[in-house]
């Protein structure tokens, strides 16, 4: 076995091992939306959902970032919350809405 081989082993290890806690943490909101959140009536205020907001932030942003923005999400999502499109985003970045790339351009002759 070569150097070269054995450090790109090692290389793909630690990508698996720090990828493992957001593929924990997805795996765990796919089994409530299969197996807990069909036993309840749809109440989620915004779109994308709470448990699809989750997993866009947790693939997103990683299991840290991620789970807080999830966490903060869960708080927002009552009757007293908002209700409408809300993308994940981390906190400071601006709405996809504000991009410059997402201005309408105008019309040429």
């Amino acid at each position: 076995m070569h150097t070269r081989d054995v450090t790109r082993g090692l290389a793909e290890a630690g990508r698996w091992i720090w990828r493992l806690p957001r593929l924990l943490l997805v795996a765990l909101v796919r089994f409530y939306q299969l197996g807990i959140s069909p036993w309840f009536p749809p109440s989620c205020r915004y779109t994308p959902t709470c448990s699809q907001y989750a997993i866009l932030s947790l693939r997103k942003y990683g299991a840290l970032r991620g789970s807080i923005l999830a966490g903060w999400r869960i708080l927002r999502c009552n009757p007293w919350g908002g209700h409408g499109h809300d993308p994940p985003r981390w906190f400071g970045e601006p709405h996809e809405e504000e991009t410059p790339e997402a201005e309408p351009r105008e019309a040429t002759a």
